[in-house]
């Protein structure tokens, strides 16, 4: 006689961000019987969207690129992406504009992106194409190679070590571009990108250049009807595979048994076992408070409140009259400094008078994401987070809105005071409440060299060995590739240790 079929594992997952949705799927894939707890009334997490007015506001990230990792997760039960999201490419893949009224378009068309350099620089094309050979070189080796895989102990680092000195990981990105362009505003236009994950280009460290080969070779996307559609697909596979959502009741306790994670309980009173947690919540949320029961999330709690965290972000959103196809799907409107305003954001914690935008206009290229006739906007603003900066947002946010759209106004549509039909913003304390973000951080702990790789938080916790991390405060960071591939770090383990 046949000995009785185990009992299916069960796990549970707490947010259901890109990476809490990410984890969900590979669990429920591999087949674990997995819950999603989610404490807002929609997923997303920072993926979060608000409908107005006909308008559709997605919180953000709305740059996809690396389309591949968010395919394999359909891929991996047999399905395709397209029966749930439509992804569309977006071109040029940003704008930038400086206050001089420079603008370069930068994208993957290499003739074109060369002639784009050529106009600001000759002589940096030679010096872009040895850039191309660096940031092919640290793709390579820190997202093809180690961007899925976890670092559990420091031999693991001791491992990576040799290939991030060959790459002179404790570089900065800035500092890598300018070794090979001479041109200040091609330096900006290639080191820009660590701000889409929280990085300073001036302490990033150059490991993050990969972003260029990344983006080169993945194209930048958008998905139809905004990625709030994107996340509603991956829910929609997600419960088609078997796996239960438990939307607006958020997580209060992980139950703990010794060291091990025993139980989740929600603020309803819901209550239920599981194998294995996993938390897609802030890192220092996650220890402090979910498992703040047992002294290891006390202790742990501790240690990572006291690591440099991300700045938070300034988010004015708008929908206005008319259609605007000068104006490209996403846009840096660079400010006169940049050194100098990042410096004010990372380091001296001062709200300045002058900032950089990043302007995103979806309707471009998806009129469906306003009314007939209208455009949805959101205009970004990097600033330092509430542990550096301790305005009161509530009064500082009205002001601040009118100059970021006087600055959109100034630069690109003279009355669009006139033709707002309506507008919000979203500010660090929102962050801080919406997402028990941190000090309001928009991105989780600062992806810094010394706090990368082993030195961030752990796809699995040291001591409490069935409690996991997923999303921007593990490894590898922020961003929809660095989430979705921290969900393929942790899923493995789990996985692993599901089996046993």
């Amino acid at each position: 006689m046949n000995a009785p079929a185990p009992a299916t594992r069960r796990a549970c997952v707490i947010g259901s961000g890109f990476g809490g949705l990410a984890l969900a799927i590979r669990l429920q894939s591999a087949g674990i019987a997995t819950t999603v707890v989610e404490a807002r009334d929609k997923p997303g997490g920072r993926a979060y969207h608000w409908q107005r007015e006909g308008f559709t506001f997605d919180a953000g990230p709305t740059v996809i690129t690396d389309p591949d990792c968010l395919k394999e997760l359909w891929a991996l039960s047999g399905h395709d992406i397209a029966e749930d999201v439509e992804l569309m490419p977006v071109m040029p893949f940003y704008r930038l504009n400086w206050p001089d009224g420079t603008n370069f378009d930068y994208s993957n068309d290499d003739a074109e992106l060369r002639r784009q350099i050529a106009r600001l620089d000759p002589a940096d094309i030679a010096g872009y194409e040895a850039f191309l050979d660096y940031s092919a070189a640290v793709y390579r080796e820190g997202y093809l190679r180690l961007g899925t895989v976890p670092f559990l102990d420091f031999r693991s680092m001791l491992k990576a070590a040799p290939a991030l000195a060959k790459h002179q990981a404790w570089r900065s990105v800035y500092s890598i571009v300018s070794k090979y362009v001479r041109n200040e505003k091609l330096r900006e236009a290639l080191s820009f990108h660590t701000l889409l994950v929280g990085g300073n280009p001036m302490t990033t460290s150059s490991i993050y250049a990969l972003i260029h080969k990344l983006e080169k070779d993945g194209g930048v996307w958008w998905a139809r009807g905004g990625t709030n559609r994107l996340i509603a697909g991956m829910v929609r596979h997600f419960e088609r595979l078997g796996g239960t959502m438990r939307l607006g009741d958020p997580a209060v306790q992980v139950h703990t048994i010794g060291n091990r994670a025993s139980e989740v309980e929600t603020a309803s009173g819901w209550r239920e076992g599981f194998d294995a947690v996993a938390s897609n919540a802030d890192i220092v949320h996650s220890y402090r408070e979910l498992l703040g029961s047992n002294p290891r999330g006390k202790a742990e709690g501790r240690r990572l409140a006291r690591k440099r965290f991300s700045p938070s972000l300034f988010v004015v959103h708008f929908g206005i009259e008319g259609s605007w196809p000068g104006i490209p799907h996403h846009m840096i409107l660079f400010g006169p400094r940049y050194k100098g305003l990042l410096d004010d954001i990372y380091s001296n914690g001062v709200l300045p008078r002058d900032f950089s935008i990043y302007l995103h206009h979806p309707t471009v290229t998806d009129p469906s994401m306003a009314p007939p006739g209208k455009s949805t906007f959101y205009a970004l603003v990097p600033v330092a987070h509430m542990g550096k900066l301790t305005v009161d947002w509530q009064k500082i946010g009205p002001v601040l809105e009118k100059r970021v759209l006087d600055e959109v106004g100034r630069r690109l549509i003279p009355d669009i005071h006139d033709r707002i039909v309506t507008s919000f913003h979203y500010t660090p304390r929102d962050f801080a409440g919406d997402l028990h973000a941190h000090m309001g951080s928009a991105f989780s702990l600062e992806p810094v060299l010394t706090q990368s790789a082993w030195f961030r938080g752990h796809n699995r916790d040291d001591v409490i060995g069935n409690f996991y991390l997923v999303g921007a405060g593990t490894h590898p960071g922020a961003g929809i590739p660095g989430v979705v591939g921290s969900a393929k770090a942790t899923a493995g383990l789990m996985l692993e240790d599901l089996a046993r």
